[in-house]
């Protein structure tokens, strides 16, 4: 008998997701890995296994990447700035596909992840690239029917911004990615949804009902291994977040805070109120 080959390596798998530049063909990558990391196809990477993530992933030649202050914005009582709005969360979750798939690549054999949590660490961020990927396909469709496609507009390239400065910080990466820049997603979708409704696009508002209810676990999952990290290093982990957004995060942490569902997603006030107010 012919000895069966080893499964392909996880990490491996992620990074076919990150080198597809295509993203309906990312989105479709991402949601095959996930699959078969649920079949139990994959294999896990060795502790102390090094990052397979590139710099950067693979893009397409459209969306034009621009300045935030060049992306141009526009009303929402009309189909175009219907559009607009949609076209801005695509893109948001188009590069979140990447965040979580450059998490396992990167990331899926650091020695900082025990053995025994290894297997949990990676079904957590798989789940959310996962996610990431059934949203983005919900938006495309949600284009689609408002007459255009993804790439129709100019984006800008902020999260990926985010992503390099944490490229070699792994609790660095979860304080940022999914602790901030999530979270401000929790602040910011419920006025989306009421203003789509508000417009008469409840196919719209739907769509972003489903990403935002799902959204909370996403940052409860940067919570809980962001804990787990921090307490291993010896560190309190409020402090930790705290120092670590000082140090990586550019931007400020804009109040008024969806304090319900940051809750919800185990992230207390007291962790991000106090940054919200150093950087006024």
């Amino acid at each position: 008998m012919t000895a069966s080959a080893p499964a392909p390596c996880v990490q491996a798998a992620a990074l076919s997701v990150l080198m597809t530049a295509d993203p309906a063909a990312k989105a479709a990558c991402a949601r095959r890995v996930a699959a078969h990391w649920r079949a139990g196809a994959l294999a896990l990477p060795m502790r102390g296994a090094p990052g397979l993530a590139p710099d950067r992933p693979a893009r397409p030649d459209k969306p034009v990447l621009a300045p935030p202050s060049a992306v141009p914005k526009r009303k929402l009582g009309s189909r175009e700035g219907r559009f607009a709005l949609l076209h801005a969360v695509a893109h948001i979750e188009f590069n979140a596909i990447d965040l979580a798939f450059d998490l396992v690549a990167r990331f899926g054999g650091d020695a900082r992840i025990s053995d025994e949590d290894r297997a949990t660490f990676l079904t957590d961020w798989i789940s959310v690239g996962d996610d990431e990927a059934r949203h983005f396909m919900l938006l495309t469709e949600r284009l689609a029917a408002l007459g255009g496609s993804y790439g129709d507009l100019t984006a800008h390239d902020g999260l990926w911004s985010a992503a390099q400065a944490t490229k070699d910080d792994l609790p660095a990466r979860l304080a940022i990615a999914p602790m901030v820049l999530e979270a401000r997603g929790l602040d910011v979708t419920p006025v989306m949804i009421k203003r789509l409704r508000a417009a008469g696009d409840e196919a719209s508002a739907a769509a972003l009902e489903i990403i935002y209810s799902e959204e909370i676990a996403h940052v409860a999952a940067g919570r809980r291994w962001f804990d787990a990290l921090a307490s291993a290093e010896g560190h309190d982990p409020r402090e930790r977040f705290q120092a670590l957004v000082r140090q990586y995060f550019r931007g400020a942490l804009k109040p008024p805070f969806n304090i319900q569902a940051r809750d919800r997603a185990n992230l207390p006030e007291d962790w991000y109120a106090p940054l919200a107010e150093l950087m006024e």
